[in-house]
């Protein structure tokens, strides 16, 4: 049983190619509110998305935490839940009904699609986000002793949760910043397998260069390391 509507935000910076089929992909009647937040695109993004009846928000700050965090502003009061979802069809639309259903009969606060245990497509991860995610990961299973395979862009989580999190981050360093947080609050958390696809279309933001791989690399080890230093949270999720 559904714990209440929930919304979809999906980010886009130049994905003309790609967002028109995802937001076609997506699973009937799942979601009250589907938005595309458009992060300054120069080309058909906001039109193509329009297009296919999502909500488009205007963001020209640059950053894929900073058009999440634009996202969740324009979320309407009664949307209890909010799947997040990235725009190159990377992404099987298709899954986050199975991710939802988690979320839902779990009862989790967070729930992660994992690319690791599910089928990536070869090609899809490169061998430095394969080591990213592994040390990554394994830096939040020492600290707070909670276990995730992967830092995946498709998700779920609670209203609630998002607000206790207080997440802060602009940049690339926002999904970890939510599962560091998740296990340093302790709350509920879960991964199911998803599956993963190379891009269709456009030039990855992260992956696309050695040089962008390896800056996101160092704002993902300093957001886990932010989050660190504000110590333990001071009551456990009930």
């Amino acid at each position: 049983m559904s714990r209440g509507p929930i919304a979809l935000i999906i980010p886009a910076l130049n994905e003309a190619d790609s967002i028109g089929v995802a937001l076609q992909q997506l699973p009937p009647s799942l979601f009250l509110q589907t938005l595309v937040v458009d992060n300054g695109s120069r080309d058909r993004t906001a039109e193509v998305a329009r297009a296919e009846g999502a909500e488009v928000i205007s963001e020209p700050r640059r950053g894929y935490g900073q058009a999440c965090r634009t996202g969740l502003a324009a979320l309407r009061p009664e949307i209890a839940a909010v799947a997040f979802m990235d725009a190159d069809l990377s992404d099987d639309p298709s899954d986050l009904e199975r991710l939802i259903r988690a979320f839902d009969e779990g009862e989790y606060d967070l729930v992660i699609g994992s690319r690791v245990l599910g089928q990536a497509e070869p090609g899809s991860l490169t061998p430095l986000q394969r080591f990213g995610n592994w040390l990554t990961t394994r830096l939040i299973r020492r600290i707070w002793h909670v276990n995730f395979t992967d830092l995946g862009p498709l998700r779920v989580l609670s209203r609630e949760a998002l607000a206790r999190m207080a997440l802060e981050d602009c940049g690339f360093g926002w999904n970890v910043e939510m599962q560091a947080q998740a296990a340093r609050l302790r709350l509920r958390v879960g991964e199911i397998p998803v599956r993963y696809h190379c891009r269709r279309g456009g030039k990855s933001k992260i992956s696309g260069t050695v040089w962008g791989s390896l800056r996101a690399g160092v704002m993902i080890l300093w957001t886990v390391y932010r989050c660190w230093r504000l110590g333990p949270a001071t009551k456990p999720h009930s």
